[in-house]
């Protein structure tokens, strides 16, 4: 089974969402033997966001209308990640552009299974728990490093304009599909998951897929 997840490495929901769809996936082939090939995709929420360093609530209060507003935000998503083993860190995180970060993620896509998931789940923590800019391209490839992709490699990719195109085409791909909530799956070309659900939920949804896959029926669902 193919699943196609859109997130963005600054969102926090994305992170949620993402995590609980890769352990509801393994589940899913535990209780079925079918495995669930994952890929990750770019859905850029502020495209034109600078990677200014300043301190990621203060980023949010001007979006969102307020510093109440965005402490609201911060309670609420800091519920569903604890829910899910991830504690958040909004006080310490940076406002930061996920285009390049992006650029290294379809790198590490054609490096092998595992690698480009793994590389995103350290960008999410480098953002969301640690504090660290994102958008700074050190911090990407030394990231990358520590999943295995080669230093020297990355850092060179980074200062050009290499995947440029391809973080490009992915973003217009969600915007053709509609696409306005994270994290969207889009199972098979054609079954769509939107929203952040239960690990319990996404095994039922994967499963609801596969039959209606097998009998040819039409199905989405969203949060």
């Amino acid at each position: 089974m193919k699943a196609t997840v859109f997130v963005d490495v600054t969102d926090p929901w994305s992170y949620i969402g993402a995590t609980r769809f890769t352990r509801a996936a393994a589940t899913f082939t535990i209780l079925t033997g079918e495995p669930v090939r994952t890929t990750l995709r770019a859905h850029l929420l502020e495209p034109d966001a600078p990677s200014s360093g300043r301190p990621l609530m203060e980023a949010l209060a001007e979006r969102l209308g307020g510093a109440d507003k965005a402490e609201l935000l911060n309670i609420r998503v800091r519920g569903a990640a604890r829910i899910t083993g991830i504690d958040l860190n909004f006080e310490e995180a940076v406002e930061a552009n996920s285009f390049d970060a992006w650029r290294l993620l379809t790198w590490a896509d054609e490096a092998g299974p595992g690698v480009q998931h793994d590389l995103a789940q350290q960008l999410w923590r480098a953002h969301l728990l640690e504090g660290a800019d994102i958008g700074d391209h050190g911090v990407l490839a030394t990231r990358a490093a520590l999943v295995g992709l080669d230093l020297e490699t990355a850092e060179a990719l980074l200062a050009s304009t290499e995947y440029g195109d391809a973080v490009r085409s992915q973003h217009e791909t969600s915007l053709e599909l509609g696409i306005d909530q994270l994290p969207a799956i889009v199972v098979e070309d054609e079954w769509s998951i939107t929203g952040v659900h239960s690990q319990h939920d996404y095994v039922e949804s994967l499963d609801r897929v596969r039959h209606e896959r097998d009998r040819g029926g039409d199905w989405s669902e969203s949060g």
